[in-house]
């Protein structure tokens, strides 16, 4: 084939070369076989800046990582200096107000031929109106997308450094590597996808962790990236975050056929090819490109000589929620590289795993890894840059040798779902009308426009997702049950996510054809009104589970609440209640009285919710659907929490899963003999946001502990969640937090739960007995057969028939283990969940378990 013959030699580009670059590029390479021929130089230009002449400084410079806003800057840079040959395109804003970009590069024909591409891959991405004939002709004449995207994870600092050099590169480089390039493809770069994370991350590195000389030296990264998560903006499966919804948006406009996501993490260079478990809704050409492009990368990096290049045993094809998976899940094709990374631009000498080990960072030889990492080796930055932008150059070799293919297999994956919904059951999903809670009905429908997927309405109000369109196969990866194809095998993220269930949504399978020939009108967005009829002096809202009930209440905070036994709210009758409740999709009657019966009044308690400095993460999910729910609360650190009288200030404390111990939570971010500060300063602006602290060193500690016990005994409530559920039963007399044995693997799977004490205002709204819950790998309590009837709210059903969705491996561990329990102490009270009631944006319907405890705090038995 024509790549056989490309020359991609470094000494075959012309024109003059950057004597100090080749210069500076070999000291800081700290080994003559982790340099390559195709970054072994750099051309001048006299109208291209480098980045070494904007910045100052060559990418892999030690001890230099670059600010988001000087990428943006040098990018328009390189737009100003090469308008024909690079466009910079907006894709919208992050939450704190940074502008998110995408550079495409191309040839001759300028911008507006590569607009032309742009529409003839929207035509082939939705082939429903083109014949075999015209397909045939138009992706004859498209160039592929080859979408390039780094700085997802802000501590893999390596990507948006080279990204830069790279797209200096692909203007000034000359030879016949880049020749095809330009002929053959349009290459777009994302060099950073979380902006804000970038800002914050290089702020930290410059104050704390640029003078890491060893692995020991190394400290954790800043508290924050962005505003509510970090590392899971690359499991944000309804695209909650403002950002990533940006790149969705940005995807659906463009459809690029390859995207190539740059991650750090094991050494030297992994590259993804799509191993089990393997996701059966994605087209099987996928698990042909992925392994097509990885061994040919490997093969070229260990003929140039570079060891540690591998693929195979790393991340696998399961979970559909990664960021990347965008591609894959619209019939493009997703491509991923680990390359090995020091957390910063410290040259540091770092450990490999040892061989025999079974981890992915082994230096044992295996067929995928023929030429192995070494057991130790001293990294740099340079060394990082120079893996990942030969693999990348050399990536784009092979796109540009077999454009062709590339296109007709993103036309042929197109298709291919269109007919797959045509001849395969189930022929589509039936959201029926008439549901309990429409809210949810709505967020189902409109996450699922928000991915692309279409959506048809009945005359019944009822809709339909069929499977006879492009995105097909997304919605059936979405909407099924998971069913794990290996017991045997581990996973990479969670195995379950069945929308229906984690919404509380009934969703049927349409198996017969004839079932869909009424008519559907398509929908953009479902938008459901709420409903007030009759008049009187109070309104009596009705119990329908809906997590816009606690919306309600902290808008319409200075007005008299009370509760019916069944959660139903009661408030007096006036135009701006009767607003709200239509605005927020509720149902309410007025009434002359208020309602029979016991009423209890609903305070809202003097929150707040406590995170450790180095797991904000999983607080932050909480923090997220808090705020979208208008729940308000103060965030407190363990500097609040030693400094005691909680009681004085807070009736409740939520603590959520923040790690899988009580040790854990109260030692928090190891100290290494000085302190950490989080706190904005002049120099440093990015940090000091979600909360500020002198040292985030250290933690609660036992003197933390004690100031909760007096908290609760004072008539607190402490709520604890998932894996922090440890933490609070070490305040209890009565309950012990073990776990399942090392056999037991649950890894995120949907199971049943049995609701023991349904009068407990924690339960208004279910009205089932059973309810489908994440399992969330939290403590297994113990408690005494005599307490476990009062203390016990809900407990795990168990078994196989148990498992609802996804993977969980010796499920017979957890029957009839308890899943809630309320405990008394003192005047206070504890409930623990051993799930996570608020997980990632997905399980609508648990979250209100928790608004029901916040709503109700002094109302639990």
């Amino acid at each position: 084939m024509k790549r056989l013959t490309l020359l991609l030699a470094a000494s075959c580009a012309f024109g003059q070369q950057d004597p100090d670059f080749a210069k500076s590029v070999r000291a800081w390479t700290t080994k003559p076989e982790f340099l390559s021929p195709l970054v072994d130089h750099l051309p001048l230009s006299s109208r291209v800046p480098s980045p070494k002449t904007f910045l100052g400084h060559h990418a892999g410079a030690p001890k230099k990582l670059t600010y988001y806003r000087e990428i943006v800057n040098y990018f328009r840079a390189l737009e100003k200096a090469a308008p024909d040959r690079i466009k910079i395109v907006k894709a919208g804003q992050t939450d704190e107000g940074r502008e998110c970009i995408t550079a495409y590069f191309f040839g001759p024909g300028g911008f507006e031929e590569v607009l032309k591409h742009k529409a003839r891959l929207a035509q082939l991405a939705d082939p429903r109106k083109l014949s075999e004939a015209e397909a045939k002709t138009l992706t004859a004449e498209t160039k592929p997308i080859y979408h390039i995207t780094g700085g997802l994870h802000s501590s893999e600092t390596g990507p948006p450094e080279m990204l830069m050099e790279l797209a200096y590169r692909l203007l000034v480089e000359e030879g016949s590597l880049y020749d095809a390039i330009r002929k053959h493809l349009i290459v777009a770069i994302t060099p950073v996808l979380d902006p804000d994370g970038q800002e914050r991350y290089v702020d930290w590195y410059y104050r704390h962790k640029i003078h890491e000389v060893t692995e020991d030296d190394r400290i954790t990264g800043p508290p924050y990236w962005g505003k509510y998560i970090h590392h899971d903006n690359n499991r944000d499966i309804n695209y909650s975050q403002i950002t990533m919804r940006n790149w969705l948006k940005q995807y659906l406009e463009w459809h690029p056929p390859v995207v190539h996501d740059l991650h750090e993490s094991v050494p030297f260079l992994y590259t993804f090819s799509g191993q089990p478990p393997q996701n059966p809704n994605l087209d099987p050409i996928l698990y042909s490109e992925l392994p097509w492009f990885a061994h040919y990368e490997v093969a070229k990096l260990i003929g140039y000589g570079m060891p540690g290049a591998w693929t195979h045993a790393f991340v696998d094809m399961w979970s559909v929620g990664y960021l990347g998976f965008m591609a894959s899940n619209h019939n493009g094709m997703l491509r991923m590289y680990e390359t090995f990374g020091n957390g910063g631009a410290n040259t540091m000498k770092r450990a490999i795993v040892p061989p025999g080990t079974t981890g992915p960072g082994s230096t044992k030889a295996e067929w995928y890894r023929p030429s192995p990492p070494y057991k130790e080796v001293e990294w740099s930055m340079r060394n990082n840059t120079n893996y990942m932008e030969t693999g990348v150059l050399t990536a784009l070799e092979l796109a540009s040798a077999d454009a062709p293919a590339i296109v007709e297999n993103f036309y042929r994956k197109s298709r291919n779902s269109i007919e797959a919904g045509k001849k395969d059951a189930p022929f589509a999903w039936l959201v029926p009308a008439g549901q309990k809670d429409p809210q949810r009905v709505s967020f189902l429908v409109n996450t699922l426009r928000l991915q692309g997927i279409e959506v048809g309405k009945k005359a019944d109000g009822g809709f339909v997702v069929r499977r006879d369109q492009p995105y097909g196969r997304l919605a059936k990866s979405l909407l099924e049950k998971q069913t794990f194809p290996d017991a045997n095998l581990r996973t990479y993220d969670d195995t379950g996510w069945t929308m229906g269930l984690m919404l509380g949504v009934e969703v049927k399978e349409i198996a017969e054809k004839k079932d869909l020939e009424e008519p559907i009108e398509l929908v953009e967005r479902y938008e459901p009104r709420g409903d007030v009829s009759g008049d009187g002096k109070y309104l009596v809202v009705e119990q329908k589970g809906s997590n816009h009930a606690v919306t309600l209440r902290y808008r319409l905070k200075d007005v008299v609440f009370e509760s019916t036994a069944d959660g139903s709210l009661v408030l007096p009758n006036s135009e701006r209640a009767r607003e709200e409740i239509v605005k927020l999709g509720l149902t309410a009657k007025g009434v002359a009285a208020k309602p029979d019966g016991a009423l209890h009044t609903v305070d809202l308690p003097r929150l707040a919710m406590f995170s450790t400095w180095g797991r904000t993460q999983e607080v932050g999910w909480v923090r997220h659907a808090f705020d979208q729910f208008e729940v308000a609360y103060d965030l407190i650190f363990h500097e609040q929490i030693r400094a005691g009288k909680l009681r004085d200030r807070y009736d409740v404390i939520l603590i959520p899963h923040q790690g899988a111990s009580a040790k854990g939570i109260m030692q928090d971010v190891e100290c290494k003999g000085r302190p950490l500060p989080y706190t904005k300063t002049d120099e440093f602006r990015s940090l000091g946001d979600y909360g500020s602290s002198e040292d985030i060193c250290g933690g609660m500690g036992l003197a933390g502990m004690v100031e909760l016990e007096k908290f609760v005994i004072a008539g607190g409530r402490l709520i604890t969640l998932g894996g922090s559920s440890a933490l609070g039963a070490e305040l209890l007399r009565k309950v012990d937090a073990g776990r399942t044995s090392a056999t037991f693997y649950a890894p995120g799977p949907i199971v049943e739960a049995e609701i023991m004490q349904p009068s407990h205002p924690v339960f208004y709204g279910y009205s089932d007995r059973t309810l489908p819950v994440r399992y969330a790998n939290g403590p297994i309590f113990s408690i005494p057969e005599s307490d476990k009837k009062a203390m016990v709210l809900m407990q795990f059903t168990g078994g196989d028939k148990s498992v609802l969705s996804g993977l969980m491996n010796r499920p017979a561990e957890v029957k009839e283990k308890a899943a809630i329990v309320d405990a008394p102490m003192g005047e206070g009270r504890v409930l623990l969940f051993a799930t996570n009631p608020c997980y990632r944006w997905q399980n609508h319907r648990e979250f209100n378990l928790l608004f029901n405890a916040v709503l109700h705090w002094n109302d639990w038995k």
